[in-house]
């Protein structure tokens, strides 16, 4: 089996709800990413074989979200494109089937990620194609519908954060310190440049002058910390998850370069990694939290490899508890966790 390396990996700057990308739709910013990555790989858009991105909600976009991106970002017309819908984890599953098609040899240059611009969801009418015969109507919130709620249980994601804070004995106070930890990492990654060389700056139109460019993240600027331990629980009653210890609502996109050594040496490409594994993990749908903690075993297990050789982690915080039940559950040094912050501060 042939060996999948990443060439380059960039990002847009996450933005607010409502905030400064809010005036991009999500291939849009898809596009800008693709773009990105190409440039920092020094590679033409004529050299890509595939594109995969993932995306959650695309109502409205319009058909085949991936390749309209694609399109947008100067990808040939006939470069086959995939939109990926794994929720959380869309872009991350759209690298591992590019890493795939690599190693099968299938293709030799991919371009993967992921993009969203939950500013821009929609609200959807149900009942307005065949009219509403009497009485009031409803408009229900696509974001919530299709991007926040369990489809099950048919309620929203955080009540299960909840659950897991009381299933695993992680308190308020302990969530707390672990939000205002990510934003502090986060900043302070931010000030010393860590950043720096994966965000592709993305030009802001302004009503009058030339456009703003846009370099840095926008929403760990936004904490208040003297009033996080006063808010009240976001989703239970007596519940300990808050609008501050769970993940904020943002726009943004990602993409990835992957390629094989035969396009390395064809193109004259530096890589920057090599994916040596990767794994699913699934199991009911309202312990989504722990999933994670099922994931990362099984992926270094085919590695040949343990907890103890892995000098970092990165691990989603949808929730500051998912990351939180990760670490106790794997009995991870929570110092080599998402060293410099993660969503809860930074965006998701």
């Amino acid at each position: 089996m042939k060996t999948a390396y990443i060439i380059s990996a960039v990002r847009t700057p996450i933005g607010s709800f409502g905030g400064q990308l809010a005036m991009f739709g999500a291939t849009t910013l898809g596009s800008k990413a693709i773009e990105g990555a190409l440039a920092v790989a020094n590679l033409e858009a004529a050299a890509v074989e595939e594109i995969f991105m993932g995306n959650v909600v695309s109502a409205n976009l319009g058909q085949a979200p991936a390749r309209q991106a694609a399109l947008e970002a100067g990808i040939p017309t006939e470069v086959p494109c995939t939109t990926v819908n794994k929720v959380c984890s869309s872009g991350m599953k759209s690298i591992m089937f590019a890493a795939q098609a690599i190693q099968l040899g299938l293709s030799d240059v991919i371009v993967a990620g992921g993009m969203e611009s939950m500013s821009n969801i929609p609200y959807y009418v149900p009942n307005a194609r065949w009219g509403y015969k009497y009485g009031g109507g409803q408009f229900i919130d696509g974001l919530q519908r299709d991007g926040l709620n369990d489809a099950y249980g048919h309620e929203p994601m955080g009540i299960y954060a909840d659950r897991t804070a009381e299933k695993y004995q992680i308190s308020r106070e302990e969530q707390d310190a672990f939000a205002i930890q990510s934003y502090q990492r986060s900043a302070k990654a931010t000030e010393e440049g860590k950043f720096k060389d994966e965000i592709i700056g993305v030009a802001i139109p302004q009503r009058k002058g030339d456009p703003v460019m846009m370099t840095e993240d926008e929403e760990f600027r936004r904490v208040q910390f003297d009033k996080i331990a006063g808010l009240r629980p976001a989703f239970s009653k007596d519940g300990t998850v808050t609008a501050a210890n769970a993940s904020t609502i943002n726009d943004g996109a990602a993409a990835v370069v992957v390629a094989s050594e035969e396009a390395i040496k064809n193109y004259n490409l530096t890589p920057i990694a090599r994916i040596v594994s990767y794994a699913d993990a699934a199991h009911e749908p309202e312990w989504f939290t722990t999933a994670p903690a099922l994931a990362a075993p099984k992926a270094l297990k085919q590695a040949g490899l343990d907890i103890g050789d892995m000098d970092y982690f990165e691990v989603n915080e949808a929730f500051a508890v998912v990351t939180m039940a990760f670490n106790k559950l794997l009995d991870v040094d929570p110092d080599r966790v998402n060293v410099h912050g993660g969503a809860v501060s930074l965006g998701h």
